[in-house]
Parts: structure tokens; C-alpha cells; sequence
């Protein structure tokens, strides 16, 4: 089996390496960066790609990106997605759309050589392989609605919301300034999920979210 390695460090990605050649896999590519890793799963259509979730430049989400294209585009090259820490929802972005031929470890199980290559043979021939704290989080998330991670103060904003009423109405009907309802407002944002994007008003998802529309 073939494989390319995708990893801005350099000591992890040696290490990837001599794991991956020990288990038997012959590594085509080493790369840095998700744009080179596109580039090289392109040209050697490789059984497995092993991709760090954060790369350059940005070092935020390059490689599920990158993960998404290569299972968009060639189906038939696995990707195990590596992870400084858990961030489940990159799992969940993988798993919506794929459910073969997906991994989602956190580094520090590469330092277990024998699990790390039979999680990697798993991954290469269509299995799917959690970190089993990835998973915990997942099943959390699942069983949780995120308005309960609302004050009672902050519930009572999104309802007034849902009411149709502004910042300036809000702040009146509960005596508060109106920079006291801004706050209240951008923490009911992030409990609920709701990242900054220029298509979606995300005072009015709030509201969906808190009426059980979305």
C-alpha cells in the first residue's frame, strides 16, 4: 500500500514516516502544507493520506479541507486526520459525508506504533477508526441541546429576540445597558454554534434554534 504524508513538522512527519514504512506501507510523497498534499494525492493516487488537521498557512482547518477534496475527488484514497487536541467537529464534518475510509486520531496515539499502524491498515482498507475521546465528545454534543447551555438571563434575551424586538427594546424591557444585551447576545452566539459567515444572519439562526426550526 501507498501513502502520502501531510505535516508541517518535521519531527512528526519523519516519525509518520518510519511508522508507516514498519508497517509496510510505502510512503510516496512528504509534504507541508494542504496544497502540495492535494498536488501529490493527484499524482500518485495513494491508498492512504495522514493529514494534520491545522497546516499552512492558516493553521486552522487546511487538512479536513483538504480531506474533504480528496474524498470529493479520489474516492479511493483513505484519510486519517491527525489532531494536536480533540475537535470533534471536524470528525462530524468527515462523517456527514463519508463514512468509509476515515480516521480521526489525536497525535500523541502515534507514540503506540503497533495500534497507530493497525489503525492505520484499518483506515486504508475502508474502516473508519475514532480516537476514543473524539468520540466521547461526539456522543456529549449528540446528547446535549445546545440552548441548555444558556443562563437563564441569556434565555430570556433570545426569547425577546425571538419576539422580534432590538438590542434597544431588549435593553429596555430588561433595564440594562445596551452594550450589557450585546454581550448577552454574542455569548448566545458562540453557545449555540453559530461561527461568523457572511450568507447567514446569525441573530435570526439564533432564533430558529431557540423556536426548533434548525
Amino acid at each position: 500500500m501507498r501513502a502520502v504524508i501531510a505535516e508541517d513538522s518535521v519531527l512528526l512527519r519523519i516519525g509518520v514516516a518510519k511508522v508507516l514504512e514498519m508497517a509496510g506501507f510505502e510512503v510516496a510523497a512528504e509534504v507541508g502544507d494542504a496544497e502540495a498534499l492535494l498536488a501529490a494525492v493527484e499524482e500518485h493516487r495513494p491508498d492512504i493520506a495522514v493529514v494534520d488537521v491545522r497546516m499552512p498557512p492558516g493553521f486552522t482547518d487546511e487538512g479536513v479541507h483538504a480531506a474533504l477534496v480528496i474524498r470529493q475527488q479520489w474516492p479511493g484514497t483513505a484519510v486519517l486526520l491527525l489532531s494536536q487536541y480533540v475537535e470533534e467537529r471536524y470528525a462530524a464534518d468527515l462523517l456527514s459525508a463519508h463514512t468509509a475510509g476515515i480516521g480521526y486520531l489525536l497525535k500523541q496515539r502515534v507514540a503506540d506504533v503497533e495500534e497507530f499502524a493497525e489503525t492505520l491498515r484499518q483506515v486504508a482498507e475502508g474502516g473508519t477508526v475514532l480516537d476514543p475521546q473524539v468520540v466521547a465528545q461526539l456522543l456529549v454534543r449528540r446528547h446535549s441541546d445546545p440552548l441548555d447551555r444558556l443562563t437563564p438571563r441569556e434565555r430570556e434575551v433570545l426569547e425577546l429576540m425571538a419576539g422580534g424586538r432590538s438590542n434597544a427594546g431588549i435593553a429596555a424591557r430588561l433595564v440594562v445597558s445596551e452594550s450589557a444585551v450585546a454581550k448577552h447576545i454574542n455569548s448566545i452566539l458562540a453557545k449555540l454554534d453559530l461561527p461568523k459567515a457572511a450568507a447567514d444572519h446569525r441573530r435570526v439562526l439564533a432564533v430558529l434554534r431557540f423556536l426548533g426550526v434548525t
